[in-house]
């Protein structure tokens, strides 16, 4: 798993949410709120588990991801509800959503830093 790909696809939400938002469309609320359906979800809880669960940044990883996609799921069920302006505002700094995506860049950062120095 290229974890700057996966950084670079968690920071794409905003914009798959904004253009949602935009579009008017539905999204499917469920699966964006759990966090073994987006390819680094499946990595974390399948080969990650296995190669780097000792590690202390693995748990940090898990848990800030599924964080951040009950957040995703919170804004997509938001924009569903037709509560457009709401969803819009859900996506600016200082929110959850806002936190949890900071979190997630940061706790894959974290990761991908104790990766390499015990690889």
């Amino acid at each position: 798993m290229n974890l700057d790909d996966a950084i670079k696809a968690h920071g794409e939400w905003k914009l798959k949410l904004r253009r949602a938002i935009q579009d008017r469309q539905q999204l499917d609320a469920a699966s964006i709120s759990r966090d073994n359906v987006c390819p680094f979800g499946q990595w974390l809880h399948g080969a990650a588990k296995t190669q780097y669960g000792r590690l202390r940044t693995y748990s940090a990883c898990v848990e800030k991801h599924a964080a951040f996609h009950r957040e995703a799921g919170r804004v997509a069920q938001t924009i569903n509800a037709g509560e457009y302006a709401v969803a819009e505002k859900m996506l600016d700094g200082g929110t959850p959503y806002a936190a949890a995506s900071s979190a997630i860049g940061g706790a894959i950062l974290g990761l991908r830093k104790e990766v390499a120095t015990t690889a």
